[in-house]
């Protein structure tokens, strides 16, 4: 579903958005739709990030943790031979 809204730009941002959509093929509304989206994903995502560092969470060490845990039973597993896929 499409909804049709109006809205107002500075002069700079709507050249400057034209252009961008034109080099990528697509039109202004689509350009606009895909601009909008992916905004509101980063501000999604940040807000995900800053909950994760108050919490104190270093997913980044766990996740690697995880990764040497994973490496050591495949070999204890699989003798140093890949495995399966």
């Amino acid at each position: 579903m499409t909804a049709k809204v109006t809205l107002s730009f500075s002069d700079d941002t709507i050249e400057e958005a034209r252009r961008f959509a034109k080099r990528e093929g697509l039109s202004l509304s689509a350009w606009m739709d895909q601009a909008a989206r992916e905004k509101a994903l980063r501000e999604v995502f940040t807000a995900h990030a800053d909950a994760v560092n108050r919490a104190g969470l270093d997913l980044e060490t766990a996740a690697v943790a995880d990764a040497r845990e994973v490496a050591m039973v495949d070999d204890v597993l699989f003798g140093g031979r890949p495995r399966a896929a």
